[in-house]
């Protein structure tokens, strides 16, 4: 069989739009609020007391601030969608990983994924539990969807993708990729 870069641009053309209708209606937003601690790194629990205390980063990672928080977020969204990074890791990005773990193997193992991934442009509403990302997606090196629409959570001192909003490219791209969304989607939000 001969690799046909046209043929293919196209299936991962056809999948990006699928991928990026599901993440515009599966999006929410949300708003900061003044004083919300935010976490910034993996060995900070989330916390939120009133009066604005700051954060202390341990491990040198983090400065308590939202800027840190968001560079954070940035590098675990685009780290669970780039192809090099192995299965388990994605588990431990994603919100519940475990719940997902088949249906991260599937995606993964989708010849059609391989050449997709994305970039964070913005992060905002960033709150003491979640943030909103915006992203571009990208397949065999141009951009195919621009400023979609994701929620990041944070969850066991990591900032990860919204199980949500992975359900809900999961979904979308079901049929295009020959996987199975698992049930675990039937009960996010």
């Amino acid at each position: 069989m001969r690799f046909q870069p046209a043929r293919s641009l196209a299936i991962a053309g056809a999948i990006v739009a699928v991928l990026a209708a599901a993440a515009c209606s599966s999006s929410s937003s949300s708003s900061t609020s003044a004083g919300t601690q935010i976490p910034v790194t993996n060995t900070t629990a989330p916390s939120a007391p009133a009066g604005g205390a700051s954060a202390s980063a341990s491990g040198g990672s983090g400065t308590g601030t939202s800027t840190g928080a968001a560079a954070l977020i940035k590098a675990n969204w685009e780290k669970f969608f780039a192809a090099s990074t192995p299965e388990s890791e994605r588990v431990k990005l994603l919100q519940n990983g475990d719940k997902f773990a088949s249906a991260i193997h599937d995606f993964a193992g989708s010849p059609l994924a391989q050449g997709v991934s994305s970039k964070v442009t913005d992060v905002s509403g960033i709150t003491a539990t979640s943030a909103t990302v915006t992203y571009d997606i990208d397949a065999a090196g141009q951009t195919m969807a621009s400023k979609q629409s994701g929620k990041s959570v944070y969850q066991d001192g990591t900032w990860k993708v919204g199980d949500s909003s992975f359900c809900g490219l999961l979904t979308a791209a079901a049929p295009l990729m020959n996987i199975t969304v698992p049930a675990a989607c039937k009960t996010v939000s």
